[in-house]
C-alpha cells in the first residue's frame, strides 16, 4: 500500500493542478463528488446538504446497492462510478470526500489533490508513515485545501478547552489521559444472508493492495474490528482523542510508545478488544484506553483529562443534553490564578469541520483539521498500533519527519 501510494503521488505530479479548478467565489455552489457512499459518506452528505452552498455532481462506490443510495439521497441527478479514477477526473468536480475504507484513503486523496480537487478524508487520514507524508506532499504540489475527518477540533467544549490552555490555566501540563470506550461499532455483524457476494459487489477492486482473502461479509461489513482495514480501536476511534489532545496542548510528534492489551472475550477479529497506550512526547506523558467490553449496554464514553501545575482540565465527547457539562477547569488553588470554569459543549458532529473546509475552499486558507496536524495525530496511534503488534516501546524514526 505505501508503495503503491508513492508510485499513484509520482505518476500524478506530472498533472497540472491548475487545470482542473476553478476559483470559488462567495455565492458559488461547490461542486463535489463522493468517493465512498457507505453509511459514512452518506451521513456526510446529508450534513452538507444541511449546511448549503454544494452540488452534486457524482458518487462512487465498489457496491451498486450503495451506489443507487447515494444518487437517490442526492437528489439522482448524479453520475454513478465504480471506479474512483472518473470521478476524479471530471473537470465539473470541484472537491471529494474521501470516505472509502481506510486503506483506500491514501490512493484516493493523493489522486483527487493531483487532479486540481479540494479534498474532506475521513479518519484516520491513513495508517502508515508513507501514506500521510504521500498526502502532505501532495497538498503542497497541488495547493489544495485537504480538511481530514477529526471533527473534535471545533467542539465548542474543546475549543473553550484550548482557550484556558493557551491562557496558561494548566500551568505546566505533564499528564493526558484519553480515553475511549464502548464504541458499538467494534461489536458490528454482517447483515444476515450475505454469506454469498453480491453481484453488484466488487470485492478484488475493495480489497485493493490489501491482503487477497475470498469474499468475507464479516470483514467488508464490520472493517473495525481488522487491522488492515481499520487499525482497530487505536486507529479507528483513538485518533478521536488523541487528536483532541494534540490539538488543546499544540502536541506534534511522540518520543516513544508502548501499549498493552488483547483479546480477552471477542475472538472475531485480530484487534485488542481491551487496551492501554501510553505516549511519551519528552515533557508530558499520554496514555490512551480502550474497551468493547461493556456494549451495549454501558453509555459510550471519549474524552481527555490533563493534569499539570495549574490544575486539572476535563473534556468530554458524548453529552446527552445541552445542559451536560462538557468540559471542567478546576484550579490548583495554590498556584493558579484563573477561576474554576465549566460549561456545556455539543455532541460529537462533523457539521463544524465541514464548514471550515467549505469556507477554507473560498478563501483558500488552511483547514483546522489539515494534513499537517493529522499526520502527527495519525503517527501517535500508527506508533501505539506498531508498539502493541510488535510488543515492544516503539520510538521515533527520523524517516517519519516530514519533509521541509
Amino acid at each position: 500500500m505505501q508503495s503503491e501510494t508513492r508510485r499513484s503521488f509520482l505518476a500524478a505530479s506530472a498533472v497540472t493542478a491548475a487545470s482542473a479548478s476553478r476559483a470559488l467565489g462567495a455565492n458559488d455552489r461547490i461542486r463535489i463528488g463522493v468517493v465512498g457512499t457507505g453509511a459514512r459518506g452518506r451521513y456526510l452528505m446529508r450534513a452538507l446538504t444541511k449546511i448549503g452552498g454544494v452540488e452534486w455532481v457524482a458518487v462512487c462506490d465498489i457496491y451498486d446497492e450503495r451506489r443507487a443510495q447515494a444518487a437517490a439521497q442526492a437528489g439522482g441527478q448524479v453520475e454513478q462510478y465504480i471506479d474512483y479514477k472518473q470521478l476524479v477526473e471530471r473537470k465539473d468536480v470541484d472537491a471529494v470526500i474521501v470516505a472509502t475504507p481506510d486503506h483506500w484513503h491514501s490512493r484516493v486523496a493523493v489522486d483527487a489533490l493531483m487532479a486540481g480537487k479540494d479534498v474532506y478524508v475521513e479518519k484516520p487520514m491513513v495508517h502508515y508513515p508513507a501514506d500521510g507524508q504521500a498526502i502532505v506532499k501532495a497538498v503542497r504540489a497541488s495547493k489544495r485545501v485537504l480538511q481530514v475527518g477529526t471533527q473534535g477540533r471545533l467542539l465548542p467544549q474543546n475549543v473553550e478547552a484550548k482557550r484556558l490552555v493557551q491562557e496558561g490555566a494548566m500551568g505546566v501540563t505533564g499528564f493526558v489521559r484519553t480515553w475511549y470506550h464502548t464504541n458499538r461499532g467494534y461489536l458490528m455483524k454482517a447483515p444476515a444472508g450475505m454469506e454469498k457476494k453480491p453481484d453488484g459487489l466488487d470485492w478484488q477492486r475493495w480489497l485493493g493492495t490489501g491482503p487477497q482473502i475470498a469474499w468475507d461479509p464479516e470483514v467488508y461489513f464490520s472493517p473495525y474490528k481488522w487491522l488492515h482495514y481499520d487499525g482497530g480501536p487505536i486507529m479507528g476511534i483513538g485518533i478521536h482523542v488523541v487528536d483532541d489532545a494534540h490539538n488543546i496542548l499544540n502536541l506534534t510528534k511522540p518520543k516513544a510508545a508502548m501499549t498493552s492489551g488483547g483479546i480477552y472475550v471477542y475472538k472475531d477479529r485480530d484487534t485488542p478488544d481491551a487496551l492501554c497506550a501510553v505516549l511519551d512526547y519528552g515533557h508530558l506523558t499520554l496514555t490512551f484506553e480502550s474497551e468493547c467490553l461493556t456494549c451495549p449496554g454501558v453509555r459510550e464514553s471519549g474524552g481527555c483529562h490533563l493534569r499539570g501545575t495549574g490544575g486539572t482540565l476535563t473534556v468530554q465527547r458524548y453529552i446527552t443534553s445541552p445542559n451536560d457539562v462538557a468540559y471542567e477547569y478546576v484550579p490548583n488553588t495554590g498556584i493558579s490564578k484563573t477561576p474554576a470554569a465549566k460549561g456545556p459543549g455539543t455532541e460529537q458532529s462533523p457539521e463544524n469541520n465541514l464548514r471550515n473546509w467549505l469556507e477554507c475552499m473560498r478563501t483558500r486558507q488552511t483547514p483546522v483539521s489539515n494534513a499537517v496536524v493529522a499526520y502527527y495525530s495519525t503517527m501517535a496511534c500508527f506508533m501505539a498500533n506498531r508498539a502493541y503488534n510488535t510488543k515492544s516501546r516503539v520510538e521515533w524514526d527520523p524517516a517519519w519527519d516530514l519533509p521541509v
